[in-house]
C-alpha cells in the first residue's frame, strides 16, 4: 500500500448501520472475506456515502444513500452498480463491482460493495509528505482532464450503455431539472436565482453530441498511483448519456485556480490552486484542441457549470437546514450557493 494512499476515519454516528447483517449478506456474495476487523468512513460523504470494510482476507468499499431527503433520481444503487459493471470492460479505471444488495432488511437501502483500488485521492490539499513541482502539477492536472476525454470517447452502444440517458435534447433536459430541484430545494436565506434561470433556458445551445458522461469528475473522484497516473476513476452515481461540454462545463465549476477570490478559494475541494496548475481557461482549451469541440458558446456552459454546483450545495444544505444531516461542515453551504449564483450574474453581465 502506497503510504500517501487515501484513509478513511471514524464512522460518523449518523451514518453508522448493523455491520453484522452487511456481513452475513457478503458472506453469501463475495468470497474470501474471513472476520471483520474494522470499518471506516471517507470523507465527505454530501452525496452517496462510502466505507471502508477491513476483512481478514480482502478490503471491500461500500457504497450507500445517505439519510434524509433525496430527489427523486438521485442515490441510484442499482444503476451506478449497472454503470459500472458494464463501462469496466471498455474503461479500465472503472472499479471493480462485486455484489449489489436490493433487501432493505440488510442495511435499510439498496446499497453494493466494490474491489477497494489502492492509492493517492487528492482532495482539498496535498497528503502530508507529498509535494508537487510546478512541472509536475500541471501535468498531472492535463493527464487527469485526458482521462475525461477518453471517457467521452467510450462507445456506448457496444459497452451496453445505450439505455443509460434519454439520448438528444440534454441540455434542454439538465437546464430545466436543475431549475426545479434548485426551486424545491430553496430556502428562505438564499437568493431566488429566477433570473439566472430564465437566462440559461433563453441561452440554451443544441447538443455538441451525445457520448458516456461523469457528471462528477474531478481529483477527489480520482485514484493516482505513486507515478501520479490515473488507476481509478470513482463515484459513477451522476453518469449518463449526454453533452461532453456539459461534463466539462462542471468540472471546471469546481476547479478553484490560484488568482480566484477569497470566498472561491474558502470552497476549494481539490489542490487546483497549486503553482504550476493550469486555468480553467487552460484546461478548456486542452480539451478544445484534444477533441476538435468548438465551445463557441462557452458563457452558457461556464454559467451553468456554476448554477449546478449551487444547486447541488443547495440540496445538501437544505438536509442540514431541515435538520436531516448534522454534519456541520453543511452549515454554512448557503454562503457558498449565494456567491455561485452571483458569479453566475457576473457572468450573464
Amino acid at each position: 500500500m502506497t503510504t500517501l494512499a487515501d484513509q478513511p476515519g471514524e464512522v460518523r454516528d449518523e451514518d453508522a448501520f448493523d455491520t453484522a447483517a452487511v456481513t452475513a449478506w457478503l458472506e453469501s456474495h463475495v468470497d474470501g472475506l474471513g472476520e471483520l476487523r474494522e470499518v471506516r468512513q471517507y470523507p465527505g460523504g454530501a452525496s452517496n456515502l462510502t466505507y471502508l470494510l477491513r476483512y481478514a482476507g480482502r478490503e471491500l468499499i461500500l457504497r450507500r444513500p445517505p439519510a434524509g431527503q433525496k430527489a427523486r433520481s438521485a442515490h441510484d444503487m442499482r444503476r451506478e452498480y449497472r454503470v459500472q459493471s458494464r463501462l469496466r470492460p471498455v474503461y479500465p479505471y472503472v472499479p471493480n463491482v462485486l455484489a449489489l444488495c436490493t433487501d432493505p432488511a440488510v442495511l435499510g437501502s439498496d446499497f453494493y460493495v466494490m474491489e477497494r483500488i489502492d492509492g493517492i485521492i487528492l482532495r482539498g490539499d496535498l497528503p502530508e509528505g507529498m509535494t508537487l513541482s510546478p512541472a509536475a502539477a500541471r501535468d498531472l492536472a492535463f493527464r487527469t482532464f485526458d482521462r475525461l476525454i477518453e471517457l467521452h470517447e467510450v462507445d456506448a452502444e457496444a459497452a451496453g450503455l445505450g439505455d443509460l440517458g434519454k439520448g438528444a435534447g440534454y441540455v434542454e433536459r439538465q437546464v430545466r431539472g436543475w431549475s426545479d430541484r434548485y426551486r424545491k430545494a430553496r430556502t428562505p436565506d438564499v437568493p431566488e436565482a429566477e433570473k439566472v434561470m430564465a437566462w440559461l433556458a433563453a441561452n440554451q445551445p443544441d447538443d455538441v453530441r451525445i457520448c458516456v458522461i461523469h457528471n462528477d469528475f474531478r481529483f477527489d473522484n480520482v485514484v493516482l498511483s505513486d507515478a501520479l497516473e490515473v488507476v481509478g476513476v470513482l463515484d459513477w452515481e451522476m453518469a449518463t448519456l449526454g453533452d461532453p461540454l456539459m461534463d466539462l462545463a462542471g468540472s471546471l465549476a469546481y476547479w478553484t485556480q490560484a488568482d480566484d477570490d477569497e470566498l472561491a478559494l474558502a470552497m476549494r475541494k481539490q489542490p487546483s490552486h497549486l503553482p504550476g496548475m493550469p486555468t480553467r481557461q487552460e484546461l478548456l482549451d486542452h480539451y478544445r484542441a484534444r477533441t476538435g469541440l468548438s465551445a463557441r458558446n462557452w458563457t452558457f456552459y461556464e454559467v451553468f457549470g456554476a448554477f449546478r454546483l449551487a444547486v447541488i450545495m443547495q440540496q445538501i444544505y437544505y438536509r442540514f437546514h431541515a435538520g436531516q444531516t448534522h454534519n456541520p461542515a453543511f452549515g454554512q453551504l448557503n454562503r457558498f450557493v449565494e456567491y455561485l449564483l452571483a458569479r453566475c450574474d457576473a457572468a450573464i453581465a
